[in-house]
C-alpha cells in the first residue's frame, strides 16, 4: 500500500475563528481583513498578543508582542479578547467532519491533524482532488480556511502545509523533497527551535541541505545521538505513524446535496441506500452499533428538519439501517421538494455490549453483518466501485458490463 499522508492546519486558528464569531454575531467587518490581534488582559496594556491578522503582520505586530508594542507599532491595531470556548466548538466541528469521512486521524493539536490517506486512497480516489474537497467544505461549512500538506510521510506533510498559505493545498512527495525542502532556511525544518539553529548556523549550515550533506560524525560531537534523526529529516526521511485513536463521537453521518428539487420517493430511496452503506461502513469500522437512527432533510425552502427513532436493538447493518430511514422518511414525508437528504446514527454503543437476539436469527441479521464486513474488506482491498447494488448502476455502468 502506497504510503500517503496529509497533514491539515488551521490558517490562523485563534483569529479566523475569532473573525468567524463576530461575524455571526452581528459585526459587519471581517476582522482578518483589517490591522486587528487576539490578546489576553485587553485592559491591560501589557497583555500578550496571541494572534494577528495579516494586515498587522505587515505592519510589524508580532506573536508574543505585549499590546503596548504592538500599538506602538500599528497605532489603528484592533485588539479582541481570546474565546476559548468558541476555540473548542469550532475545533470539534472541523474534527467531527473529518472523522465523518475517515477514522483514520491523528489529531496533534486543537487546530491540526494527520490522515493517513493511503488507507482510504481506494474508497475516494485521487489525494489532491480529496484535499480539494476538504478544502472547499471546511470553508462552506464552517467559514474558516486550512491548508493541506500531501507527502509520503508526516515530516514532510507538515512542511507542505507550512509552505505558502493561507487557504493552499501543496505537495512534497519524496521525489519533491530536494527541489521543493532543501533549499529552504535551516531554521524553517520542522523539530529545529531556536537554539538548536543558532548552533547549525555557526556550524556554517545554513539551509536544510546543508544539514541534509553534513558529516554526521562531526554532527554528533554536538547534537549526539539526536544527529541521526536531524540528518534524516533533513533529507525528507521519517518513519513515524498516524496514531489513530478511536474518537468519541456521538454520533456519525452522511448527507447529499441533490442536484434539483427532487419529488420522486425512488430517487429518494436510492440515495438513502446509499447513504446507508457509507454510515454503516464507518460505524462497522470502529466497532461500534447505532441504538439510534436519524433522517435529516432540506427542503427547497431550505429549511432543515431531521426526525429520528431510538432502537431497543442496536445496528450496524446497511440494510438495517436503510429499513428504518426508509421508514423515517415516509412517516414524515412532506409535499416540498428535497434538496439534501442525509442519515445520522447516534448513540453509539460497543460491540461487546450488543447481544444476539432472537429477531436477528429468525431475519438472518447475523448473516447481514457477515456479508457486510466481506463487502467493506473488498472495497478497501480493490477500491468502493468493486461491487454497487442493482438499484445504483446507472447506463454507463451496464455498458461496462455489456462488455
Amino acid at each position: 500500500m502506497e504510503r500517503i499522508i496529509m497533514h491539515i492546519d488551521v490558517n490562523n486558528a485563534f483569529l479566523s475563528w475569532s473573525a468567524v464569531y463576530y461575524l455571526q454575531n452581528g459585526l459587519n467587518v471581517d476582522i482578518r481583513t483589517i490591522p486587528s490581534a487576539i490578546a489576553g488582559e485587553k485592559a491591560k496594556r501589557t497583555g500578550i498578543i496571541l494572534a494577528k491578522s495579516i494586515p498587522a503582520k505587515k505592519m510589524g505586530v508580532k506573536t508574543g508582542d505585549i499590546i503596548y508594542t504592538a500599538k506602538n507599532k500599528c497605532p489603528s491595531l484592533k485588539i479582541y479578547p481570546p474565546n476559548y470556548k468558541f476555540y473548542s466548538e469550532m475545533s470539534k466541528k472541523m474534527f467531527d467532519y473529518l472523522y465523518s469521512l475517515t477514522p483514520d486521524i491523528e489529531i496533534a493539536s486543537i487546530d491540526e491533524c494527520y490522515i493517513d490517506y493511503g488507507k482510504i486512497k481506494k474508497l475516494y480516489g485521487d489525494e489532491f482532488i480529496f484535499a480539494k474537497k476538504i478544502n472547499k467544505e471546511i470553508k462552506e461549512k464552517f467559514g474558516f480556511t486550512v491548508n493541506i500538506g500531501i507527502a509520503n510521510n508526516k515530516l514532510c506533510a507538515k512542511m507542505a502545509s507550512d509552505f505558502e498559505k493561507p487557504d493552499k493545498i501543496h505537495t512534497l512527495y519524496d521525489y519533491e523533497v530536494d527541489t521543493k525542502m532543501k533549499k529552504l532556511p535551516i531554521d524553517e525544518l520542522f523539530g529545529i527551535g531556536k537554539k538548536t539553529s543558532e548552533k547549525l548556523k555557526q556550524m556554517g549550515i545554513k539551509t536544510i541541505n546543508d544539514l541534509a550533506n553534513y558529516n554526521l560524525v562531526s554532527l554528533k560531537k554536538v547534537f549526539k545521538n539526536q544527529a541521526i534523526d536531524m540528518i534524516n529529516s533533513a533529507n525528507g526521511i521519517n518513519y513515524d505513524e498516524v496514531e489513530t485513536k478511536p474518537y468519541i463521537n456521538k454520533g456519525i453521518s452522511n448527507e447529499i446535496t441533490l442536484m434539483s428539487d427532487c419529488y420522486d420517493d425512488n430517487e429518494i430511496y436510492n440515495n438513502l441506500l446509499y447513504l446507508s452503506d457509507l454510515v454503516s461502513y464507518r460505524i462497522r469500522k470502529i466497532n461500534k452499533y447505532a441504538t439510534t437512527v436519524a433522517v435529516i432533510i432540506k427542503n427547497n425552502n431550505f429549511v432543515r428538519k431531521t426526525h429520528q427513532k431510538k432502537l431497543n436493538t442496536p445496528i450496524n447493518t446497511s440494510e438495517d439501517i436503510y429499513n428504518i430511514a426508509k421508514e423515517i422518511y415516509k412517516k414524515n414525508k412532506e409535499d416540498e421538494g428535497i434538496r439534501l437528504i442525509g442519515i445520522r446514527l447516534d448513540n453509539l454503543k460497543d460491540e461487546k455490549l450488543s447481544q444476539v437476539s432472537l429477531f436477528d436469527l429468525e431475519n438472518n441479521n447475523v448473516d447481514n453483518e457477515k456479508l457486510d464486513k466481506t463487502i467493506d474488506k473488498l472495497k478497501e482491498k480493490y477500491g468502493s466501485k468493486i461491487i454497487k447494488r442493482a438499484s445504483m448502476i446507472t447506463k454507463e455502468d451496464y455498458k461496462g458490463l455489456k462488455k
